[in-house]
């Protein structure tokens, strides 16, 4: 099982002294916790992808890229890539370089993002939504699987004898979760394909979320992917914590109710008692994550939101520290402890590598458009 963050990289006045962070230190703060996830042993970071104020994340391929460069073991992620108003041959592009550079340590979620004015901004209308989700992804999943594909579509210009360059690393493409809050063609559109999906499990209460699920891992099962237990699940989450419960009640409060999402709402109690937020002690987020199976069943990836709603770096660090010493190695033992042997472990590049019959050559070679053929002594 994998455990991680991910951040929505938003730029928020901090409640308890009116401070609100630049641009420019919010990204390096980003930056810095993907570092910190490392140090302490978490493997994983994700970021969301926005294009509007207030939030910094507008290029996740740029950011992931330079996080790889200065780590060595963190999978590197998306929390949104935003398949509908983006060119699926540029995200086949760009994540496949991304893959290259990383070493295979880059996946994506995919989702339709909760930003309704993106859409005119690039060119899209906000209804046509879920079939821009689908038709995009279509066309991506081919680019990523096919050395030459001829495409037609009805919401961007066809495709004659087109090769995305660079080809997937080892001949395997990233690994893809497709992440939703409320959308059940989303699921269906996960379990078609055989990937990923991904419960955001922040805002809505439990009964929500057991639903999605239970949706995807049936027809997950019903297109031949394996059963229903077999579907590959990921987990979102919200924690606060202090080694003393009193205390992280205390300190969150003020951010909690001030925050942009859910400030000036349920009070933390009621917001706390309906939905999986935790704040307290560390063994009160093991037991409430623990718990998050008795719902979903046994899953493959669990990320925590952690630096939102204005908590200054100093205090999402400390955060960290807690969840890599006293909280993912207890998650770790618990959960592994409890999955069936017949249940999959969370996707690496390794492993879908090795399901895949080993690595293959993914270079694509220039063929003449004359003679159909490829120059001579090239050979895949």
């Amino acid at each position: 099982m994998q455990f991680g963050v991910f951040t929505v990289g938003d730029v928020t006045v901090d409640p308890t002294t009116g401070r609100e962070p630049t641009e420019h230190e919010r990204i390096k703060a980003m930056v810095a916790i993907a570092l910190k996830a490392e140090e302490v042993g978490l493997d994983v970071f994700a970021t969301g992808e926005h294009h509007n104020p207030p939030f910094v994340p507008s290029s996740p391929t740029t950011m992931l890229g330079y996080i790889a460069a200065r780590t060595e073991r963190l999978l590197l992620s998306t929390a949104t890539t935003l398949i509908t108003t983006n060119d699926p041959v540029k995200i086949a592009e760009d994540y496949a370089m991304l893959q290259h550079l990383s070493g295979g340590r880059v996946d994506l979620m995919m989702g339709r993002g909760n930003t309704g004015p993106v859409y005119p901004w690039f060119g899209k209308d906000i209804r046509a939504g879920i079939p821009l989700a689908i038709e995009n992804y279509d066309l991506l999943h081919r680019l990523w699987r096919e050395d030459v594909v001829d495409w037609k579509g009805k919401y961007r210009t066809p495709l004659q004898s087109f090769t995305s360059t660079p080809r997937p690393l080892d001949g395997v493409p990233p690994f893809v979760w497709h992440g939703s809050i409320r959308s059940p063609e989303i699921a269906e559109q996960a379990a078609y394909y055989g990937d990923g999906f991904f419960a955001n499990h922040i805002f809505w209460p439990k009964e929500h979320t057991q639903r999605m699920i239970a949706l995807y891992r049936q027809r997950y099962a019903h297109y031949g992917h394996g059963s229903a237990d077999q579907a590959i699940v990921g987990l979102g989450g919200q924690v606060f914590m202090r080694r003393n419960s009193q205390d992280a009640v205390r300190e969150f409060r003020p951010y909690f109710d001030n925050a942009p999402v859910y400030g000036h709402g349920p009070s933390l109690e009621d917001f706390t008692r309906e939905t999986p937020l935790t704040v307290g002690s560390p063994q009160q987020v093991i037991d409430r994550t623990l718990g998050f199976r008795e719902y979903v069943g046994d899953y493959q990836r669990q990320l925590f939101l952690m630096d939102h709603a204005g908590l200054p770096l100093k205090t999402v660090l400390e955060q960290l520290d807690l969840l890599g010493e006293e909280v993912v190695p207890v998650l770790r033992k618990e959960f592994a402890a409890l999955r069936p042997a017949h249940v999959p472990e969370a996707p690496t590049h390794a492993a879908m590598v090795a399901a895949a019959g080993g690595a293959k050559d993914s270079t694509v070679h220039a063929v003449d458009d004359v003679t159909g053929k490829a120059p001579e002594g090239a050979t895949r």
